[in-house]
């Protein structure tokens, strides 16, 4: 079973310096969440405001705001006179979050697609592409994911619903976080994401829909394929629910 190191909040924000011209909630928001996606911060973990405060040298404030923005994503439950804590990784919640974003992606791809003569739009997509063969050529596993998320954001704004992928993000905390899981677990599929990609990107730029949606559900998979992943893999199950049982968790979580 794989072994993750133990750090405190204080210990992992140790150097971290934000930008007084940004929005302090926002960064805040942004670092506390790429700690638990990575499970640097493991669930059960409490997210205290002052240690938090005092390790960015901000007011509670801001780090009030971050953890509410946080809650709203299913990755920090705050309990009434409790406190702040990760929330436990829910199999749940992923299995949801994979079929909100196979519904999305679908109609993404499809008004994309009928978009085809946005040639700008379809160079986008297959810069990104480019970029994530050379990522992993060069083994840069959190540059590859950077622009896996950056290729499915663009299919959301060729289609011209840039807005959406801000409600695709928002359910997928436990996606990232179990993503990271199989990868620590070298459950990667890098090359095959690859040809999936080109495929989906190939359907747009002929500017036929429904190859596009033939390529996006092959890419993402149905719930039947992703839980016989899930269930070929014990081994990752049983490191989810070990890590679920570790330290004080929140009463009433999902």
């Amino acid at each position: 079973m794989a072994k993750l190191k133990d750090n405190t909040v204080s210990e992992l924000l140790e150097g971290v310096v934000l930008d007084s011209s940004e929005s302090l909630v926002q960064q805040i928001y942004s670092i506390l969440m790429e700690l638990i996606v990575t499970i640097q911060l493991k669930p059960g973990q409490i997210m205290s405001e002052k240690e938090i405060s005092e390790a960015l040298k901000a007011s509670k404030t801001p780090v009030r705001e971050a953890l509410i923005k946080l809650e709203d994503t299913g990755l920090v439950k705050v309990v009434p006179k409790s406190g702040s804590y990760v929330s436990p990784i829910s199999l749940e919640r992923y299995i949801e979050a994979c079929f909100t974003r196979l519904q999305l992606e679908v109609g993404a791809v499809r008004r994309a697609a009928e978009r085809s003569n946005d040639l700008k739009g379809v160079l986008n997509l297959e810069s990104m592409v480019s970029r994530q063969i050379k990522a992993l050529e060069n083994e840069e596993h959190e540059l590859f994911f950077k622009y896996d998320e950056a290729l499915h954001k663009a299919f959301y704004e060729m289609a011209g619903v840039p807005g959406v992928w801000k409600l695709v993000k928002k359910s997928q905390s436990d996606v990232y976080r179990i993503r990271h899981l199989k990868r620590i677990y070298k459950i990667r599929r890098g090359a095959q994401v690859i040809e999936e990609h080109q495929a989906i990107v190939a359907a747009i730029r002929a500017g036929s829909p429904d190859a596009a949606e033939a390529a996006i559900i092959n890419h993402i998979g149905s719930l039947e394929t992703e839980i016989d992943t899930l269930s070929a893999n014990p081994e990752l199950l049983d490191f989810i629910e070990t890590l679920n049982a570790t330290g004080k968790r929140p009463r009433n979580s999902r």
